[in-house]
C-alpha cells in the first residue's frame, strides 16, 4: 500500500512540475506583454508631462509679453490727470498777465506729477556736497574745488539722478572737486 500511496503523489507532483513548466513557457510571453504595457504607460506618461509643461511655457510667456506690454498701463493712467491740467493751464495762460498765477498754476501741476511719481517709487538722489561715486553718479566734469574739504566730492548737480524702487534709474550728472 505504501507504494501505492506513493504512485498518485509521483503521478502528482509530475502534473505539478508540467503546470509550472507550461507557467514558465507562458511567463515569458506575459511578461513581454507586461514590459510592452509598461512601456507603453510610461510613453503615455511622458507626452502627457511633455506636452503640459509644453503648454506652461506657452501660457507663462504669453503673460509675460501681456504683461510687458501693459506694464506702464498704470502708470500713464495716473498720469493723466496731470496732462489735463497742463493743457487747462495752457489754455488759460493763453489771456492771462498774471504772472504770479502762472507760476502758482505749473508748481501745482509740478507737485501733482512728482506725487504720483513718488508713490509709484521714484525717489530724487542727493548728490551735492556727498562724496563721488560712480556707482550713482556721472562726472561729466571735473573742476578745481573751491576748499580742499571738498575734493573728490560733487560741487554742482547738473542733472538729477533718480531711484526706483531703492534701484538707481538714473545717474546724477555731475561736476566733481579736484
Amino acid at each position: 500500500m505504501s507504494v501505492e500511496n506513493e504512485l498518485p503523489n509521483e503521478e502528482l507532483n509530475n502534473g505539478e512540475e508540467m503546470n509550472q513548466e507550461q507557467d514558465v513557457q507562458e511567463n515569458p510571453q506575459t511578461s513581454e506583454q507586461q514590459d510592452e504595457q509598461l512601456v507603453d504607460e510610461y510613453k503615455d506618461k511622458f507626452v502627457r508631462l511633455y506636452a503640459e509643461f509644453d503648454n506652461y511655457r506657452r501660457r507663462t510667456n504669453e503673460e509675460k509679453l501681456n504683461l510687458i506690454a501693459s506694464a506702464g498701463k498704470d502708470v500713464i493712467s495716473s498720469m493723466l490727470p496731470v496732462l489735463d491740467n497742463f493743457e487747462r493751464a495752457i489754455a488759460t495762460n493763453e489771456n492771462l498777465e498774471d504772472l504770479a498765477a502762472i507760476k502758482e498754476g505749473f508748481n501745482l501741476i509740478f507737485n501733482q506729477l512728482k506725487g504720483i511719481l513718488e508713490a509709484k517709487g521714484l525717489k530724487p538722489m542727493e548728490a551735492k556736497g556727498f562724496t563721488f561715486d560712480s556707482d550713482l553718479h556721472e562726472a561729466i566734469a571735473n573742476i578745481p574745488a573751491p576748499e580742499d574739504a571738498m575734493k573728490g566730492k560733487v560741487i554742482d548737480d547738473v542733472e538729477k539722478g533718480y531711484y526706483l524702487n531703492d534701484k538707481v534709474l538714473r545717474f546724477a550728472k555731475v561736476v566733481v572737486g579736484q
